[in-house]
């Protein structure tokens, strides 16, 4: 087995064991992201995990501080804030040459803080209980709807409103028939939810 192949086995054994141990994303992994880009961007407060192939003092698990850093041995400091776990594997790498050859670095996401609350998705208005919670893959209007308590006896359902910002940093608004939905079963509203979204269901004018 080439030393390549070894890196990619060990890389996939990382990802089933941090799937056990909470949210994980590989250097090589991409994932669907609140700004529409295709791979994780690492933000303040993520935690990341570093491994240095046939180096183990140089492996470390790390919290990216205020300031967008991490701290790495023989390395020092390295801006990770802003970057993706492939560029920044990619960077350290480059500084260890320095130091020792061809290393093999692989970086891993443990923990995924920073996009928390970018990514959470909102209901507001005339529901049982307006809500805030993390945005799920699949999930549409009636979803959340149902999570909120479902409208209140005042709500005006078919005026309810979804507000989505765009990848220019617009916001869209799109109508949702509510009552259409809940009542008649008429689903051409019923639109999948994606992270960031805002759901506000308005009361009636008496």
């Amino acid at each position: 087995m080439t030393l390549t192949n070894i890196t990619k086995v060990l890389l996939i054994s990382s990802l089933y064991i941090g799937f056990g141990l909470g949210s994980v994303v590989a250097a090589t992994e991409e994932e669907s992201l609140p700004n529409g880009e295709n791979q994780y961007i690492i933000g303040v407060a993520d935690s990341v995990q570093i491994s240095v192939w046939r180096n183990q003092d140089l492996s470390i698990t790390v919290p990216v501080r205020p300031d967008g850093k991490i701290s790495t041995p023989l390395v020092g400091d390295v801006m990770a804030a802003g970057k993706t776990p492939m560029a920044l594997a990619d960077d350290i790498k480059k500084r260890l040459g320095v130091y020792i050859r061809d290393p093999q670095v692989t970086v891993v996401m443990t923990g995924l803080n920073s996009h928390e609350f970018i990514s959470r998705v909102r209901v507001t208005g005339a529901v049982g209980s307006p809500t805030t919670i993390p945005h799920r893959k699949g999930m549409t209007v009636l979803d959340l709807i149902l999570v909120a308590g479902g409208p209140s006896i005042y709500a005006s359902g078919n005026k309810t409103k979804l507000y989505r910002q765009n990848k220019e940093g617009s916001t869209e608004t799109l109508k949702i028939k509510l009552d259409d939905i809940l009542k008649k079963g008429k689903l051409d509203t019923n639109y999948i939810i994606l992270p960031g979204d805002i759901l506000t269901v308005p009361e009636r004018l008496f």
